[in-house]
């Protein structure tokens, strides 16, 4: 008896020790939090950031060709025996030792450094703006998913509401076929209904797990958690994309960061073609060295230190063509970076316009969908209660419900769409959705 007591009071003890853990709940997130997460865990955010020191360490390196070259030396050289001439005159050391300091600088008379320079700089901007555009990019597409699981999780909620109405439909079925006020038909396509609901369910159920990894997958966050619905308040949401289509366009030839990304462009390919016309002009060298020498036997007649100083003109007269095919070259690249700002342009003018008439299309359905969900509800229980009064049939109710869900899923689908709308104008005209780190 003793021992079972104690088993039993073990057990209260276990069961009490369980329900004073703590209850792990899965995180919340809204979407300007989910922003940083991202934009801390996205790789191609952090090889656009080496991009960026890429560009500063080559601006370091031209800025080193523009600063005169310090080295020195040093050497020995023995010799197998010292050598001299019938009269005594010492011809071979036996040994030598020099050493020295040298300092050497050459330059191009055609500025070919400087340009380098300003190329290396604009490049470090260029960089700049990519790595602006690829954040900003990359938290769209996080938006996007962010959405998709809001989605999902609409279509999961339809579905369950979906599943219960046909179930209660194929029980009054039931009851009716008892008492004979239906056929055996009726009863049929209500247990039908009632099956395929079941696989939508499943289907909306798979959907979501599928988005939330993919949200995962971008932010790096767990698989458990739940999302935090955006405010509705539109009219504030969307002040600023009132302002007009036109408007809307020149701010985003102003504000993309694509935009200055091509102006980037066009400068470095300017500056490439008058690096590369800068070829053609003479370089000048110039030098400065320190030596000392050392020798065994000592001479009177050896130079032990030394300091001098030399210019040194270099012209280029032949060398295969390789400066005009550089010029030619670099007047083509000069062409392509033109034709793609005028080309960018115009992209990002028909970006502007198709997220702007699509936020326009949303919010005018908005209203229209809404009032659909509401008849919709109110036929589908009118037609139900006609149903238990025997004054409608089966597929009167399969009608309605229906309709019923794919309102819903219409309503769903515009309440999304508006948001996203809203933050593809922000991004087509260049306005920052993150403007933390």
């Amino acid at each position: 008896m003793n021992r079972k007591i104690k088993k039993h009071l073990a057990s209260i003890f276990a069961f009490m020790f369980f329900l004073s853990l703590p209850i792990c709940e899965a995180q919340e997130y809204t979407l300007d939090r989910l922003y940083p997460i991202a934009l801390e865990y996205a790789e191609k955010i952090k090889l656009s950031e080496e991009d960026l020191i890429i560009s500063e360490a080559s601006r370091d390196k031209s800025l080193s060709s523009l600063l005169p070259k310090v080295s020195t030396y040093a050497g020995i050289t023995k010799y197998t025996d010292d050598k001299y001439t019938t009269t005594g005159v010492l011809l071979q050391y036996k040994e030598t030792s020099n050493w020295g300091v040298r300092l050497d600088q050459s330059i191009s008379l055609g500025g070919k450094e400087i340009k380098a320079l300003n190329m290396s700089q604009e490049n470090i901007q260029k960089s700049r703006f990519d790595l602006a555009s690829m954040r900003e990019e990359y938290l769209y597409t996080v938006s996007s998913a962010f959405f998709d699981v809001l989605r999902a999780s609409k279509a999961v909620e339809i579905a369950k509401s979906n599943l219960e109405r046909l179930g209660k439909h194929k029980t009054a079925a039931e009851t009716k076929l008892r008492v004979g006020e239906v056929t055996k038909t009726a009863l049929l396509r209500a247990q039908a209904e009632f099956s395929a609901a079941k696989s939508e369910l499943v289907k909306a159920e798979n959907g979501l797990k599928l988005s939330k990894a993919i949200l995962s997958r971008l932010t790096g966050i767990e698989s458990e958690f739940n999302l935090k619905e955006p405010d509705e308040d539109y009219k504030n949401k969307s002040a600023f994309a009132e302002q007009g289509l036109e408007a809307l366009k020149q701010k985003a030839l102003s504000e993309r960061t694509e935009i200055k990304s091509a102006m980037a462009q066009k400068k470095i390919a300017d500056g490439q073609l008058s690096f590369a016309k800068g070829g053609h002009w003479p370089s000048l060298g110039v030098e400065g060295v320190y030596s000392k020498m050392n020798a065994k036997p000592d001479s009177v007649t050896l130079n032990k230190s030394s300091v001098y100083g030399g210019l040194k003109l270099t012209l280029p007269i032949f060398e295969g063509g390789l400066r005009v095919a550089e010029v030619k070259e670099a007047t083509a690249k000069q062409k392509q970076a033109s034709l793609n700002f005028n080309d960018l342009k115009k992209s990002i003018n028909i970006e502007v316009e198709r997220a702007y008439l699509d936020f326009s299309t949303q919010k005018d359905m908005m209203n229209s969908n809404q009032e659909q969900v509401v008849f919709a509800k109110d036929n589908y229980n009118a037609v139900s209660k006609q149903f238990e009064f025997g004054l409608a049939n089966s597929l009167d109710v399969m009608d309605a419900n229906n309709l019923l869900v794919s309102s819903e899923k219409q309503l769903a689908e515009t309440r999304y769409n508006i948001d996203l709308s809203l933050l593809k104008i922000k991004r087509s005209v260049g306005i920052p959705l993150y403007s933390g780190k």
